[in-house]
């Protein structure tokens, strides 16, 4: 007996030596979690620091021309420029003003915007060498240059049409025109009012000049509109090679603007190596540093929960809920298992032939016992309680039933 008994201490002793490991490993998970975290939110920073500085260093496609052909977003011209591609018309997309000026002749359109970026004297040498020019982008100082009017005032009409002796309009339809120009004399006015005229053409030994708001009418978002597409071509698809030019500030003649400047422009030659030297410094001390996650641990706790602990557990949430009828439920099952056992019966037996049995052995009637152990159930608070009441009645009585018949001869 003593050596089958001696095994005994170890175990014990080992059990209190887990319950002051546990607290431990509580301990130290937390800390491993922070450290964890702490380093995750420096890898961090360092990404969006670097991300923020080549966005700022780089010019995005959103920094460019918003009427720019190769942009496809909602304000580029992409698709006019692959609409007239598809009809056969060669586009030409150039960035600067000396490509341009080499590459125009008699049978080329000059497609461009607003050109900001040049003077006067720029535009003016961009001009001469074009015999046919559509200007996309409208400002007071192109229509001075190409002597073809000035804004309009009046508010723009919903719908118009071409109005015009233009042969190449008489199949456009509808536009709901934008920036509306007032015509100089000699200038053709096409789609508008007495107000004012979306389109300006003009056609003597200059060659042809025309202007339109091409921000309302041939964006991307806009082209699908009524007649707008239809309009691009007429006006653009004139001649078989479109030369489109787009100004930029790399492109600029001027001396009187300030150019926009990156972040890589306004910082010494020595920022840009030292920020990739820290972010890799950065890293690299993360890697040596940084805490790592030890291999889960399963540890089983020896904890108890009494049966009283849970049955008032649940009876406070059944409470809480309100629910009387899964209280009814549960108090029934019980002292039907609990009726069962002492009639002999089986654990699963029918409901029905627990009551049955019940009430022959108490001398009850069998219709009032299977209404309360297997008929409806109650549905308030006020009638669970004396529910509870006579379900522990038909308990008693048939617990004493029973020990009669037992301890009778």
């Amino acid at each position: 007996m003593t050596a089958a008994a001696s095994p005994a201490p170890p175990r014990d002793q080992a059990a209190p030596e887990a319950a002051t490991e546990a607290p431990e490993t509580l301990v130290r998970i937390p800390g491993r979690l922070r450290r964890a975290l702490g380093w995750s939110l420096v890898v961090g920073l360092v990404l969006i620091a670097a991300t923020a500085g080549l966005l700022l260093g780089v010019p995005s496609v959103a920094q460019r021309d918003s009427l720019d052909p190769g942009r496809p977003g909602p304000g580029g011209m992409q698709a006019l420029a692959q609409i007239l591609r598809q009809q056969g018309v060669t586009v030409d997309v150039v960035r600067t003003r000396a490509e341009a000026e080499r590459r125009l002749d008699a049978t080329t359109t000059l497609v461009m915007s607003d050109p900001y970026t040049l003077s006067d004297a720029g535009v003016t040498g961009l001009l001469d060498a074009a015999h046919d020019v559509v200007l996309v982008s409208p400002s007071a100082r192109m229509l001075r240059m190409l002597d073809l009017g000035r804004y309009a005032s009046g508010p723009s009409p919903a719908t118009v049409r071409a109005e015009c002796d233009v042969a190449a309009f008489a199949h456009v339809g509808t536009i709901a025109p934008g920036q509306l120009f007032v015509p100089s004399s000699g200038v053709t006015a096409c789609f508008g009012d007495a107000a004012g005229a979306a389109v300006l053409i003009a056609d003597d030994d200059r060659g042809r000049r025309a202007i339109v708001d091409g921000v309302a009418l041939f964006t991307n978002d806009r082209l699908a509109e009524r007649g707008n597409a239809a309009l691009g071509l007429a006006l653009l698809g004139a001649q078989p090679h479109v030369i489109w030019y787009v100004p930029s500030f790399d492109d600029s003649d001027r001396t009187d603007v300030d150019v926009p400047k990156s972040l890589a422009d306004l910082t010494p030659g020595w920022v840009s190596p030292v920020v990739a030297l820290g972010m890799i410094t950065a890293l690299l001390a993360a890697v040596w540093r940084g805490r790592r996650f030890g291999p889960l641990v399963a540890e089983t706790l020896p904890v108890t929960v009494r049966a009283s602990e849970t049955m008032l557990g649940r009876a406070r949430l059944t409470a809480k809920a309100a629910d009387a009828a899964h209280a009814a439920e549960a108090l029934r099952a019980g002292t039907l298992a609990r009726l069962a056992l002492r009639l002999g019966l089986a654990a699963r037996a029918d409901p029905g032939a627990v009551a049955d049995a019940a009430a022959d052995r108490i001398r009850a009637d069998r219709a009032g016992c299977r209404a309360l152990l297997v008929g409806p159930l109650p549905g308030t608070d006020a009638e669970l309680v004396p529910y509870a009441r006579r379900l522990a009645e038909i308990e008693t009585a048939v617990e004493n039933a029973v020990r009669i018949e037992r301890s009778s001869p």
